[in-house]
């Protein structure tokens, strides 16, 4: 077994990404220990554990407003319209604009969920292998070119919902009417569903990732066997 173990690091200093994936390709099943099913499930189970532990958050009240790694903040167009309603003493009125737009997102992120929990199952064993030696976020970088166009057609609906029920329409409605009513200013009206979808999706996304790195690079966050089992292949 120490044999195998040393060959292994040899190879690993050695050869270059492309080949090592061939000589990965090439290994006998018993040779690592592991069977492309325990590669998938263990890939599997972490982004799981992600979802759960990670992106359960942000449906919390204030899971996106309190987060500064995924804090939903205005988009170029409204900065303007933020900074003038305060200049004018409307500086309250901003922040509840602000501030519904997380919540929007936090509804959704919660409504949402399962959907995103059932992408994790299309990982293949090919898949799993290339993502397994891949970068500490190369399962969440797959999760997002897999899922993104999907997810944001289940998300965008989900949003515009959320916004009627939390009353971001009505208040961004009046925010934008009142600013597009001061003399001089620029006419705007951004498409804030679009824009809250796409950044609930980040949130998402990076979330998941920062697991997906805790239990590539900690040992004590591979709290089963099969995390064990999987990720010290990687390392």
């Amino acid at each position: 077994m120490k044999r195998k173990l040393v060959l292994l690091l040899i190879i690993l200093q050695c050869y270059s990404c492309s080949e090592l994936q061939q000589v990965v390709n090439q290994l006998p099943q018993g040779g690592t220990g592991v069977s492309n099913l325990e590669i998938a499930q263990g890939l599997r189970e972490a982004l799981d554990m992600g979802i759960d532990k990670q992106v359960s958050k942000l449906t919390e009240v204030d899971g996106f407003y309190k987060n500064e790694l995924v804090k939903i903040l205005l988009p170029e167009e409204l900065q303007k319209v933020d900074e003038t309603l305060r200049d004018i003493g409307l500086g309250n009125l901003a922040d509840e604009g602000l501030k519904v737009l997380n919540r929007a997102a936090e509804d959704a992120v919660s409504e949402a969920t399962p959907i995103f929990v059932d992408a994790v199952k299309g990982i293949t064993f090919n898949d799993a292998k290339n993502i397994l030696l891949g970068s500490d976020d190369a399962a969440t970088q797959y999760l997002t070119n897999t899922t993104r166009t999907t997810l944001y057609a289940k998300f965008n609906p989900v949003i515009k919902n959320s916004f009627e029920k939390v009353g971001a329409d009505q208040i961004w409605n009046n925010l934008i009417t009142r600013y597009n009513s001061i003399p001089l200013t620029k006419k705007v009206n951004p498409d804030l569903t679009d824009y809250v979808t796409n950044e609930a999706l980040n949130g998402v996304y990076t979330m998941i990732a920062i697991e997906e790195k805790e239990i590539r690079t900690k040992i004590s966050s591979r709290t089963t066997e099969l995390l064990r089992k999987v990720f010290i292949l990687q390392d």
